[in-house]
């Protein structure tokens, strides 16, 4: 989708041509797997050279929202697929074969009382805080406990509306403009308590992945905080940690 109406601001104008293509990203106008308006048709719509549209593009492509591909153009990507964190094996290939999740607990207002490797900031602690958590399946198997925190001051009204398409990430991307850049992330094995067990469906003290992570967002000092109970009997942990 192509809009020539722009407001004037202070950006360089090449700066502006990627918000605006950003924010279509964002808000699902242009989906994943679709190209791009050329640098040509960019250049006729917004009244710009082509250096300035090749310059937006080419930000895009840095910020991991597009590929370009020679002699076709750009084309959306998925943006998990740059973020670098721990995926769990055999999720992103299960995407719609299989993916299941319930929520444990929904979207609500808590307090600030994990107890992990991450620590919120003073700052976060002022805020009021959102806890959510879900357990993960893989073809009826459960895998993952999930438990999620983050601060209420950048996404009003989380916890009245059901998530885009399931996805937290989508969400934040689609609905508040928050992309997720990177992480920190802690790992280490522990026994299954007895709730963890009986989720996992797994003997009491069997060991766990326990992974901790501190997600960086594209809003600085804006976190989201996660820990997650993993069995990996059937679904070893890979190169990557894929969330949604």
């Amino acid at each position: 989708m192509i809009n020539s109406n722009t407001k004037t601001n202070d950006k360089p104008r090449y700066r502006q041509i990627q918000d605006i293509l950003k924010k279509q990203i964002q808000h699902g106008e242009i989906e994943i797997g679709e190209y791009l308006p050329s640098e040509n048709e960019l250049c006729a719509c917004y009244k710009i050279t082509r250096t300035t549209a090749r310059k937006a593009l080419e930000e895009l492509q840095k910020e991991g929202f597009i590929t370009r591909r020679h002699g076709k153009g750009s084309v959306v990507r998925e943006r998990r697929d740059s973020l670098g964190l721990l995926t769990v094996k055999g999720f992103s290939e299960a995407v719609g074969q299989g993916i299941k999740t319930d929520f444990l607990q929904l979207p609500q207002i808590s307090d600030w009382d994990f107890d992990l490797s991450f620590k919120p900031s003073e700052q976060e602690r002022k805020t009021r805080c959102i806890y959510f958590s879900r357990l993960r399946y893989v073809n009826d198997n459960p895998v993952m406990v999930e438990d999620n925190w983050l601060s209420e001051e950048k996404v009003s009204q989380f916890t009245e509306s059901a998530f885009v398409q399931d996805s937290f990430f989508k969400t934040l991307s689609q609905r508040y403009l928050i992309e997720i850049i990177g992480s920190e992330q802690e790992l280490r094995a522990l026994p299954a308590t007895a709730g963890i067990a009986r989720l996992l469906q797994i003997k009491e003290g069997t060991p766990v992945l326990h992974i901790t992570v501190k997600y960086l967002t594209s809003i600085p000092g804006y976190y989201v905080y996660s820990q997650l109970f993993c069995n990996t009997n059937k679904y070893p942990i890979g190169n990557n940690y894929f969330m949604q």
